[in-house]
């Protein structure tokens, strides 16, 4: 399949779970289209590039392990990324492979990231929370955070001084997330 095959294909995927669901599977079915779908995400391009990034999560939330296959242009998209649609699915990946990373019991990850990689997903996680960004990509990136403040140490004072800083002007939702991430980050 051609990358505007790809396109024409996520034309027909809505935001409903089954849908997504299915374009996952046509994905899995076939992972050369990983790296395209990688690209059309990367072409920040409204409803399509928003298209392939729910589907990406999709894949992800099934099978981490095809992400870390990708993981380099994956990475590299983030920067480019500007629709909102696009920004929460992608902010939910990074969060997926930091909690991969950073597991609660210590069980084995799949893979390692390495701290260049680490910081990518921070400078990202960092414009998610600090931008004019809906809730959910603020939660993900202070989990997202949160963990990887596990190995990088300066992230955490940050964090915290961000978080106080925007709490007055967050929405509940934002609140209650800011205060989850304040109290571990005080212990």
């Amino acid at each position: 399949m051609t990358k505007e095959e790809l396109k024409e294909a996520l034309n027909y995927v809505s935001a409903s779970r089954e849908n997504r669901s299915k374009m996952a599977s046509k994905i899995e079915e076939n992972l050369k289209l990983i790296p395209i779908l990688i690209e059309i995400i990367k072409d920040d391009i409204e409803p399509i590039s928003c298209k392939a990034a729910w589907v990406l999560e999709y894949v992800a939330k099934k099978d981490l392990q095809l992400i870390y296959t990708h993981i380099d242009p994956f990475l590299n998209s983030l920067k480019h990324i500007s629709l909102e649609s696009s920004i929460r699915p992608a902010s939910k990946i990074c969060q997926l492979l930091a909690l991969n990373e950073f597991p609660k019991k210590s069980k084995t990850t799949l893979q390692t990231l390495s701290v260049s990689q680490l910081n990518i997903i921070t400078e990202s996680a960092f414009d998610w929370l600090i931008g004019e960004h809906k809730v959910a990509p603020k939660a993900y990136s202070m989990t997202t955070l949160l963990l990887i403040g596990k190995k990088i140490k300066w992230i955490h004072p940050e964090l915290s001084q961000i978080l106080k800083q925007s709490y007055e002007c967050g929405s509940a939702a934002y609140k209650a997330r800011a205060r989850m991430t304040l109290k571990v980050l005080e212990k």
